[in-house]
């Protein structure tokens, strides 16, 4: 099982396509892995969405969402190397 004690940040990408590959790796592998996604137009704690002002207007939509990879640190080497 992860754990935020026993992870490490492996892998970010922006692209749908890559994260999915990276995703088909380590399952292949049998390395264990949490992907956490990140919505960047969603609103923030802090202020509101500009999103709800001005829509999507002159944003690059294919950064809208971060995938962050972790794996086990005891997994870490292994998955760099078959990551690439």
């Amino acid at each position: 099982m992860i754990t935020v004690f026993n992870r490490k940040q492996v892998f970010v990408t922006y692209d749908v396509k890559k994260q999915a590959q990276i995703r088909e790796i380590l399952a292949a592998n049998g390395i264990d892995y949490y992907v956490k996604t990140v919505n960047r137009q969603s609103a923030s704690a802090l202020g509101g969405s500009d999103r709800a002002r001005t829509g999507t207007l002159g944003q690059r939509l294919d950064l809208a969402y971060e995938y962050i990879f972790y794996v086990r640190k005891v997994d870490f080497e292994r998955a760099r190397n078959l990551i690439g």
